[in-house]
């Protein structure tokens, strides 16, 4: 808090942070706008039983990262995870297409191509999920089975209009995430995130208080407290690997001759896997509602029965086992993509620099790889770990672990927040240092 008070006395920060504070505003009052075609009256009403009751939709979790604008079915209702779908599906392209691997290679150049694509794919993911999201409200499956969310007089036209402006609003949002990275403070895309997880605390706290009591809320505030420190204990971890660099010569000047550590991070995925795995477990339920062409009821076959209902009930055995292995085997992929144990070892070799006891060169690389899946084992469980808290721990004290579990006090929304609000602190007080060091030399 120090920090923050303190970049509101430099002119420079306190711009960026001031651009930063009124893009999320703008974000977040293009999420209470309704899409044309959407009956609003209808829409709250459902919203309010589904909030007296205690129900779940399978789109909780991207309800959860917009903020709740995608069961408004507002403007801004597709969110930020088109983008972040996009992001990961270019990085993780990144290994099978060796055009991709070039570019990764060629610095700020190579970089500037890969956002780019990055931008591509996202408008086509976002027209894709707008489409799915609209056909799934023209069949009166969003918000419940039979349950209008639509005006009654509307057409192909308006559908058609519904599928443009969310859209047309996901790339927007995509822009406010780049701009705000451009000339504010913090990670654009995390920040929106973060807003929009921020902005349900106070009713999803309401929520709590009303139907479970002021003990019950009090325990879980506990917990949450308990959870947020435990959150930064293991994300400020690090695994350091101590580095000699050895004495050489270049022209008349002696480089090296120094020690520094080599700084591993214990949970070196951040909270990649964590939302790549929420989103692919709600494809399947959206794939199969747009391809069921009956509004009254789902098809009684075996997939209908059985792995339908398991990925619609986030308190069950079978979702909570699927979610957890989805979350180790992103770590571990995202990991093994992003670090690379020989190139770095190469790098210190051609610097001079070794591990004491460790030969350079292909050792010094198994050395690496060995520490790091140590790490990325811990890692990976921590994760899971989290992710799975409420639908486990959660269930008899607040009632409903599929609402617990995707609301803004569960495991995946706090693990989001505190790592944001982290690396944007991080940035503020780096950028305070910089300013400083820039008064001493003047």
């Amino acid at each position: 808090m120090s920090a923050i008070a303190q970049a509101f006395k430099d002119p420079d920060l306190r711009k960026k942070i001031l651009i930063t504070i009124a893009l999320i505003i703008l974000y977040r009052i293009g999420a209470q706008i309704p899409a044309p075609g959407v009956d609003y009256a209808l829409i709250h009403q459902r919203l309010n039983d589904i909030a007296q009751g205690d129900q779940a939709t399978m789109f909780s979790v991207i309800g959860l990262f917009s903020g709740g604008a995608l069961l408004q079915l507002s403007i801004f209702a597709i969110g930020i995870m088109p983008f972040i779908t996009s992001s990961i599906i270019v990085q993780l392209l990144t290994v099978v297409i060796p055009r991709f691997e070039e570019l990764k290679k060629e610095g700020q150049a190579g970089q500037t191509k890969m956002t780019q694509y990055t931008r591509y794919l996202t408008v086509g993911l976002a027209l894709l999920q707008s489409a799915g999201i609209v056909a799934l409200a023209d069949r009166e499956q969003l918000l419940g089975q039979g349950v209008p969310v639509l005006v009654e007089n509307r057409s192909v036209w308006t559908l058609i209009m519904m599928i443009v402006v969310m859209t047309s609003g996901a790339v927007l949002i995509m822009w406010l995430g780049e701009i705000i990275t451009e000339k504010g403070v913090g990670n654009g895309m995390s920040l929106l995130i973060f807003a929009g997880i921020a902005t349900q605390l106070p009713r999803e706290g309401a929520y709590i208080l009303q139907n479970s009591g002021g003990v019950t809320f009090a325990l879980v505030l506990a917990a949450i407290v308990a959870l947020v420190v435990g959150i930064i204990f293991v994300e400020q971890g690090q695994r350091r690997i101590p580095v000699q660099y050895a004495k050489r010569m270049v022209g008349r000047r002696q480089y090296g001759g120094s020690s520094t550590y080599l700084p591993l991070k214990v949970n070196q995925a951040g909270v990649i896997p964590v939302i790549f795995a929420s989103s692919l477990m709600y494809v399947p339920v959206l794939i199969t509602q747009i391809v069921t062409m009956n509004k009254t009821a789902p098809s009684e076959n075996w997939w209908a029965r059985n792995v339908m209902a398991w990925l619609q009930n986030p308190g069950s055995w079978q979702y909570i086992a699927v979610y957890f292995a989805l979350i180790i085997f992103f770590s571990y992929f995202y990991v093994s993509i992003q670090y690379d144990p020989v190139e770095q070892a190469d790098n210190m070799k051609k610097y001079g620099g070794f591990i004491p006891g460790v030969r350079p060169g292909r050792p010094t690389a198994q050395y690496l790889g060995f520490v790091m899946n140590r790490l990325l084992f811990v890692g990976a469980l921590y994760l899971g770990l989290i992710a799975i808290l409420p639908n486990l721990a959660l269930d008899a004290g607040v009632g409903g672990s599929g609402r617990m579990g995707m609301s803004a006090f569960g495991g995946t929304a706090i693990l989001i927040m505190v790592s944001v609000a982290l690396t944007t602190v991080k940035q503020i007080e780096s950028q305070l240092l910089q300013s400083n060091y820039e008064g001493l030399l003047r």
